[in-house]
């Protein structure tokens, strides 16, 4: 039985507070944990094992009645907030009307004008097409499948410490082992992977980073690889799963100029920084780049699933009719979640808001690296940031450990934060584009007490 503290309904009318009554996970909390080490398979992971009943806003609350600092979004989904009014209204009178035809076979309106919607919006003003599915990885997926029909080639390339999703293929595309690959192969042939400009991390530096990655990768597709063999290369502006890494300055620009001389196909995977995360629409609108075909889910629908494939028209037209679809891909209740989560976006300018959460929260967060020297890099544009955590002292080796504990340390104090990053030694923070300013700035206050805490124990080791 919930108790009666917690809230009936979630959505932006919940106080947006963080407020703790038991420890984290509270005792119903943990006792939905014990059914689910019973019901659920093991391989299904989890971050903070609490147990959610209403969430709007920037808040979450738990069944034991604790609310919770959001700064995940479920991994940048509900930017708009959890159980927006518009989003939720949308959703209802959809299944109100009906639930599902396959657009296949009866279509309907809602999926035409969501296409529309993303040809609109996409960068770029060449003519469009779209096409729906389900999750990220089938976006991904599809969008291979595209170019390998539009260009009668096979290879695709991406990059080190990609993250494309879970299928067959896609993890074929994806570069970390574990947890994701271990034990699942053999993947997909033809994928070849090349660096990466990782600022950081760069052998001779950040300035020169993006110049010379871009030429390595050019020289790698064009000795090794043959770039006449090459449907499509596929790339994250800015990594997610991989450590949110921005690459370096001309490197993504260099590498579409290359692609557009060689007929390879530039895909760039915007399931996680798209629609407004990174202070633009489009991540890859902050150095022109205008892509043939471009992948978006998470954000798009509030919450729902769905998810596109969006490009030049020529491009997406050439797969033969029925070639693309699937039985739930653009369902009904899922594009009407869509056209009103975008509306959203564009009446509240969320892109402006996202570049505000940046203005407020990186001085903040460089701040907290000039204290701790466990800090190596902090990173992001936007609503997208984040801390790559080292061993200090001048050692510069990941410290996934210290990641962990300091992640932990957030939970316990009401702070749901995220981890990342090919050696899992980065922290990143995803808040919905309408958190309440005083919000995020208690969450950053919250992030400084867990360093502050963590930093102590790192430097007795």
């Amino acid at each position: 039985m919930i108790p009666p503290n917690v809230p009936a309904r979630g959505g932006p009318g919940l106080p947006q507070v963080r407020r703790l009554v038991t420890e984290i996970p509270g005792p119903r909390s943990r006792a939905l944990a014990a059914r689910r080490t019973g019901a659920v398979a093991r391989g299904v992971g989890e971050t903070l094992p609490v147990y959610v009943h209403a969430a709007g806003g920037g808040v979450v609350v738990d069944v034991d009645g604790n609310s919770l600092i959001d700064f995940g979004s479920g991994i940048a989904v509900v930017s708009v907030g959890n159980a927006a009014d518009g989003v939720v209204e949308a959703v209802r009178e959809q299944v109100g009307r009906f639930t599902h035809t396959c657009f296949m076979i009866t279509p309907y309106e809602g999926y035409v004008a969501v296409c529309e919607a993303l040809n609109r919006l996409t960068p770029g003003d060449h003519d469009k097409r779209s096409a729906l599915f389900n999750s990220g990885a089938e976006a991904v997926e599809n969008a291979v499948k595209i170019a390998r029909s539009a260009t009668g080639r096979d290879a695709v390339v991406v990059f080190e410490h990609a993250y494309h999703g879970r299928t067959n293929l896609t993890l074929a595309m994806t570069a970390k082992s574990m947890p994701y690959k271990a034990g699942f192969g053999p993947f997909a042939p033809e994928v070849y992977r090349v660096p990466l400009a990782y600022p950081y991390r760069w052998p001779t530096g950040r300035e020169h980073c993006g110049e010379q990655a871009a030429a390595r990768v050019i020289e790698l597709v064009r000795d090794e690889i043959g770039a006449g063999e090459v449907a499509a290369m596929v790339i994250e502006p800015i990594q997610g799963e991989g450590g949110f890494i921005v690459p370096g300055r001309g490197f993504l620009p260099r590498l579409a100029e290359f692609c557009a001389d060689t007929g390879i196909l530039f895909v760039a995977d915007e399931i996680q920084t798209g629609f407004a995360r990174t202070g633009t629409m489009f991540a890859c609108e902050d150095e022109g780049i205008v892509p043939d075909l471009i992948t978006t889910a998470k954000g798009i629908a509030g919450g729902m699933p769905l998810a596109a494939v969006t490009g030049r028209a020529e491009i997406m037209d050439a797969p033969q009719a029925g070639g693309l679809g699937g039985t739930y891909g653009g369902n009904p209740a899922a594009c009407a979640a869509a056209l009103a989560a975008i509306g959203l976006i564009e009446s509240a300018d969320l892109a402006a808001r996202a570049r505000r959460i940046g203005e407020l929260a990186l001085p903040r967060l460089r701040a907290l690296a000039a204290r701790h020297d466990i800090v190596g890099d902090v990173r992001g544009r936007g609503a997208m940031l984040a801390l790559e955590l080292v061993r200090g002292g001048g050692d510069t080796s990941p410290d996934k450990e210290l990641t962990a504990a300091v992640a932990a340390a957030c939970h316990r104090r009401g702070l749901i934060v995220l981890t990342a990053g090919t050696w899992g030694n980065v922290l990143r923070l995803l808040p919905p584009l309408v958190i309440d300013e005083p919000l995020l700035l208690a969450g950053l206050d919250l992030l400084d007490e867990a360093f502050a805490e963590c930093a102590e124990s790192a430097a007795s080791r």
